[in-house]
């Protein structure tokens, strides 16, 4: 079960950040695309909104691929002086306390995205975007951290050893 979660996780990191990396693309993209137009006196008047979503997206959703590649800084101050034995103890009580407060403030994104869907929030330019859109792509990034989060931990639990990112 645990290979399945971890093939699953990965496929699923792999793919969100392969989503960040088109985002990167088109911020871009569209900012050249504003300096060019900009050189002629037009506009796309869409500029800072569109980035800023494609920046928050961006970072939730390349944020659980990062941590499955073992990219995230880690200060390993208190772990260097443990013997080796007491490591793997000490990741799972990070691991799973860094899931409990992901996974609340996931439950709370969600509803603030059920709320902007149901009452139909957009935001408040001349575009109006639907605000669940950008908030959705924060939110399936908080929840592919905690799959990654929840792999982590039960590796750590069944192999009962000091296991190092990548995972």
């Amino acid at each position: 079960m645990i290979g399945w979660l971890t093939t699953l996780s990965r496929g699923l990191n792999r793919l969100a950040a392969g989503i960040a990396i088109a985002l990167i693309l088109y911020m871009f993209v569209h900012i050249l695309l504003e300096i060019v137009m900009r050189l002629f006196g037009y506009s796309t008047f869409i500029l800072d909104e569109y980035i800023g979503y494609a920046v928050a997206a961006m970072t939730f959703l390349g944020l659980p691929y990062v941590l499955e590649r073992g990219g995230l800084i880690r200060v390993a101050l208190v772990l260097d002086r443990l013997p080796s034995r007491w490591h793997w103890p000490l990741e799972l009580v990070i691991a799973a306390s860094t899931l409990v407060a992901f996974g609340w403030l996931s439950y709370f994104w969600f509803l603030n995205v059920v709320r902007s869907f149901q009452r139909g929030i957009t935001s408040g330019t001349m575009v109006e975007t639907p605000l669940w859109l950008p908030e959705s792509a924060v939110l399936i990034g908080l929840w592919l951290l905690c799959l990654t989060l929840v792999v982590r931990s039960l590796k750590l639990l069944t192999q009962r050893s000091h296991s190092t990112y990548p995972m």
